[in-house]
């Protein structure tokens, strides 16, 4: 692991604040820890964010290579009615 770089940092009064309060209650040992967390959840997010997006873009893919005929506006509102339907009946599959 490479050695720690100091670097200065201008927050907000009131992520500071908060910042001070967790470190303050003990929920986080220093300054250092809470912002190394706050980082890994940054890039955690941007992960899954990228996962999802990816996933979308498979999908949107999928369906622009599909081979069947387009829907109708009609049979397209009857499949999203079936879908809220199926939804309040189970709120599960929302």
């Amino acid at each position: 692991m490479p050695p720690a770089e100091t670097i200065s940092v201008t927050l907000a009064p009131d992520t500071l604040r908060t910042v001070r309060q967790s470190v303050e209650s003990g929920e986080y040992a220093s300054v250092e820890a809470m912002l190394d967390e706050a980082v890994h959840a940054l890039q955690r997010q941007r992960r899954e964010n990228a996962e999802r997006l990816d996933v979308i873009r498979a999908r949107i893919r999928r369906s622009l290579d599909d081979p069947r005929p387009d829907l109708s506006s009609e049979e397209v509102q009857e499949h999203l009615d079936e879908l809220f339907a199926e939804a309040q009946r189970d709120p599960r599959r929302a």
